[in-house]
């Protein structure tokens, strides 16, 4: 009783939060929102470097004319990660599926960071930061495609054949979802502490990846109680080391983190590929056992 209590609990709170999140209200806000923070960034950007106000710490950012891009889309992407934190619930593949749009945006954000480095538009002065927005950009891109091919590939299956047992399965995972925003949350205060202090955004996208991964080990740790069938088990545990490729290829260097986003991007299509396989031919039974 006590269980399903919380279980019930946690999902009353779950549906609210998701309503105003989704809600066209909440949208437009947001979109509104992100606009204004764009002109009022670019108009500041413009004063700063005509010398007509002076930001003191913050004057090497508003220097640069395309520093109103980068807050625009470190926003978008703080957006995002507040979005797959709703996805979660509805399947791991879909979170998978989510965290590979947000790298795909990580890199075109990189993208624009690189062209935001050109200050002579000489080509001898120029070519690093075009070949690093030319790897950004493909990368991104070549996920974008991988992603639609992968989208349209997937099959959901239920973790199990009970209707209670897929009930509470979503339940448990609207739970620790909770727990998830609220260390999105913290972070996110943790983050404005050190803008603060430091004039420095963090962008803990890293730490946040981190988290990521514990809570796909807890859902496959939660599968086991529902279901003990390999082929489910493996894809479980599998989109778990993609969350793990992914939290890697935000923390090397370019090329590499690219190169890395991209092989994450083709494990998860392989792995759709190959299960949809399965499911097709091996028989039901042994899918539902």
């Amino acid at each position: 009783m006590m269980k399903a209590s919380i279980l019930n609990f946690s999902e009353k709170i779950f549906k609210k939060l998701k309503t105003v999140w989704e809600n066209n209200t909440t949208n437009k806000i947001v979109s509104k929102s992100l606009v204004f923070i764009f002109i009022i960034s670019t108009i500041i950007s413009y004063l700063d470097r005509s010398n007509l106000v002076s930001l003191g710490s913050w004057d090497e950012y508003f220097s640069n004319p395309f520093f109103a891009i980068e807050i625009s889309f470190t926003l978008l992407l703080i957006l995002e990660l507040l979005s797959l934190i709703f996805v979660l619930p509805k399947s791991v593949s879909q979170s998978v599926g989510k965290q590979l749009e947000l790298l795909s945006l990580i890199f075109i954000r990189a993208a624009f960071k690189e062209f935001s480095h050109i200050s002579d538009f000489s080509w001898t002065h120029m070519t690093p930061s075009v070949v690093n927005m030319i790897f950004y950009a493909f990368g991104a891109l070549i996920i974008f495609v991988i992603l639609g091919f992968t989208y349209k590939l997937q099959l959901h299956t239920p973790i199990s054949n009970l209707e209670d047992d897929n009930k509470e399965f979503i339940q448990a995972k609207k739970l620790l979802t909770l727990f998830i925003l609220g260390a999105f949350i913290i972070i996110g205060i943790y983050d404005i502490k050190g803008l603060v202090n430091t004039g420095k955004y963090l962008n803990s996208f890293h730490s946040f990846y981190t988290i990521l991964i514990f809570s796909d080990i807890i859902i496959v740790l939660i599968a086991l109680r529902y279901t003990l069938n390999y082929y489910k088990i493996f894809r479980y545990s599998a989109f778990v080391v993609a969350t793990i490729f992914i939290r890697i290829a935000l923390s090397i260097k370019p090329f590499y983190d690219v190169i890395m986003g991209i092989i994450a991007a083709v494990f998860v299509l392989l792995l759709t590929i190959a299960y949809n396989y399965f499911l097709k031919d091996l028989p039901k039974k042994r899918l539902k056992d």
